[in-house]
């Protein structure tokens, strides 16, 4: 096998960490059949708790011969050399259908993938961080409409950039203080630096945020780098969720993870989810990978494999896996409550969930959901850009990495997705993996 193979191949182009370039590791196509030699196949492994009771599809309405058409599809990527690994899991009315782990949680390394590895699930960090902020607004601790400055003063008196350059830009006051609802909703004008474009990208690429040594650090950082419209005229992606955090921190007087553990993890029994994971956690990390020039998948260099930022990242820093994110999910689509146990009332949950952009003009992204909410995209079946099958009111987010999770209230079906590759989302495996759940359904 020719693994550990030193390459030239720069991987600085996502946030978050620290980059250092030492060798990658390369898998050619005779190391790959080796590997899925020695069986990289589908696996449950020894036995793993994943967190909800299992069931047969057929007593759950899913055709037993469809549904394995998801392990197939997921077994074939591994076999293509598209993705090192994945664990995944089906569920209808809150019992298991579908699960397994196919390929390799390190191909440097051929460790086998197992459901109980650990994901760095980016930006579906998002909803847990909503969710806690929600449940703090349950006890009237903040109002939606309230100046997010009344918690975090720093981000008073914004600037908006209409024009010039990075060096000389034209800015003009915003018309009005951002709202917590307007964070909540990602319509505040603030950007994620990695997504902007011209100037705007310029500008908060700069401010290198990344490697803030704390939350209020990050804070700073952002209130001084110009919004990219007027709060609340229409939806762009950005660090949002992070300064949502921020609030909460402010709020409770707590650091954000002990806010969380009290709020969510203790009672959902999500005892793998943290900020800052363990060594015995780590061991069970999966490395991101990607593809290279040559169609080999590569390990990223060691300075992107499981490093936390310094501070709680509110919009993207969790680490989890496959047990904890589905007692999560399943209990937002259980309306707020798993097991008797209640984290945020049914009706929060639809507020949550209900589109919250409907009369805003449409985002300058075009991948931009057509309807969000408070965290999450929420499918609109006169969406024409539809790509996978689903319904009206379906929720969820995705990850830098190739995470993804859907909540549907329709169907009463969960899906989990949890893969750690970049590009995200390469050759549309989401939309795959979600087709290929929902053409099962009788």
């Amino acid at each position: 096998m020719t693994l550990n193979q030193p390459v030239q191949d720069d991987r600085s182009d996502l946030p978050f960490f620290t980059f250092s370039r030492p060798r990658l590791a390369l898998v050619s196509l005779s190391a790959c059949l080796a590997l899925l030699t020695a069986g990289a196949g589908v696996r449950a492994g020894a036995a793993v708790d994943l967190g909800l009771p299992e069931s047969s599809p057929a007593a759950e309405g899913f055709s037993p011969d469809r549904i394995g058409r998801v392990p197939a599809l997921l077994q074939g990527e591994i076999d293509a050399r598209h993705y090192a690994g994945a664990v995944w899991l089906v569920a209808r009315h809150g019992r298991i259908v579908s699960h397994g782990a196919v390929g390799w949680r390190d191909v440097s390394a051929a460790t086998a993938m197992t459901e109980d590895s650990q994901f760095r699930i980016y930006s579906m960090t998002k909803i847990i961080t909503t969710v806690t902020a929600l449940s703090l607004w349950e006890e009237g601790r903040f109002n939606l409409d309230d100046p997010v400055e009344r918690y975090l003063p720093q981000l008073a008196k914004r600037q908006v950039l209409v024009g010039g350059t990075a060096a000389a830009p034209q800015l003009e006051p915003a018309a009005s203080p951002i709202t917590l609802r307007e964070i909540l909703t990602q319509t505040s004008g603030i950007p994620y630096d990695l997504f902007a474009h011209g100037a705007l990208r310029e500008i908060w690429l700069k401010a290198d945020l990344w490697h803030s040594r704390s939350l209020d650090e990050f804070v700073t950082k952002v209130a001084a780098l110009p919004l990219a419209h007027q709060p609340g005229a229409r939806w762009t992606y950005g660090v949002n969720t992070d300064l949502l955090g921020a609030v909460i921190e402010k709020i409770t007087g707590q650091d954000l993870e002990t806010v969380m553990r009290a709020r969510l993890f203790a009672p959902l029994g999500m005892t793998h989810t943290s900020f800052r994971p363990d060594a015995a956690t780590l061991e069970k990390l999966a490395a991101l990978h990607h593809r290279t020039p040559g169609g080999q998948l590569a390990t990223d260099a060691a300075g992107r494999q499981g490093i936390a930022l310094q501070f709680p990242s509110g919009g993207g820093g969790l680490f989890s896996d496959l047990h904890d994110y589905a007692r999560f999910a399943q209990m937002l689509l259980n309306g707020g409550e798993l097991e008797g146990t209640r984290i945020l009332g049914r009706k929060t949950v639809e507020l949550m969930t209900t589109n919250a952009i409907v009369n805003l003009p449409p985002s300058l992204s075009p991948t931009a959901p057509l309807a969000f909410g408070f965290g999450v995209r929420i499918r609109l079946n006169t969406d024409t850009r539809l790509k996978t099958l689903g319904s009206p009111g379906e929720f969820g987010w995705e990850g830098l990495a190739t995470t993804y999770v859907s909540m549907d209230p329709v169907e009463h079906v969960l899906l989990l997705l949890l893969i750690q590759h970049a590009p995200q989302n390469e050759d549309s495996i989401v939309e795959r993996f979600s087709t290929s759940a929902y053409q099962a359904l009788n």
